[in-house]
């Protein structure tokens, strides 16, 4: 009897003594693992959350500071591209000016020499020579001259400033005289010819 109670004494004393191992592996998992929140101890799932919100908002730091270089390089680009366009405007015709000086010169001589001189046909191919230059200076830098005489008229090139009867049946709707001629530069329409047209 007493062995069977010694024998009931150990099998107790193992049990408590597996319970208490139980509970120290439970008690151990609990704090790893933080699923008890009476319990105090790092949850893996908080830091993973937390490593993952700080990696987030890194990045998302980064993307706001490349659109605010973004925003930045445009802003300065902007402003260079209108400072260009200004100055491009204020020196737009320095090219065509500079060439137009030496006529000036020309004239200026011209000029001298039609007060002091009585001869008509040296003043006349002075001028012409002038008239020569300038035509010849224009036309290099693109512009040419309208033929509009005796073409059908056209409303995208002409101004009809007037109509007038044609001298023939062959001349109506067609230009009978310019009045001031139209101009094209580099091929592009830049003044309308000023006509006449029969009817």
């Amino acid at each position: 009897m007493n062995d069977s109670l010694n024998n009931n004494t150990d099998t107790s004393k193992d049990n408590s003594d597996n319970m208490a191992q139980n509970a120290e592996i439970d008690e151990a998992l609990a704090n790893v693992l933080n699923t008890d929140d009476s319990r105090t101890g790092s949850n893996p799932l908080e830091e993973s959350n937390d490593e993952g919100m700080e990696k987030l908002q890194a990045e998302l730091d980064e993307m706001k500071d490349k659109h605010l270089r973004l925003i930045a390089e445009f802003d300065n680009f902007r402003r260079r591209s209108a400072k260009e366009r200004v100055e491009l405007t204020q020196t737009a015709g320095k090219e065509i000016v500079q060439s137009l000086l030496v006529v000036l010169d020309d004239m200026g001589r011209a000029e001298k020499q039609l007060e002091t001189t009585s001869d008509i046909t040296a003043m006349k191919e002075g001028l012409a020579l002038v008239f020569g230059k300038l035509r010849s200076i224009l036309q290099s830098k693109g512009l040419k001259a309208m033929e509009a005489q005796n073409a059908e008229f056209d409303a995208d090139l002409h101004e009809a400033i007037t109509e007038i009867p044609a001298p023939n049946e062959a001349m109506k709707g067609k230009v009978i005289d310019v009045v001031e001629p139209g101009y094209y530069l580099n091929d592009k329409l830049i003044r309308y010819a000023k006509v006449v047209v029969g009817n």
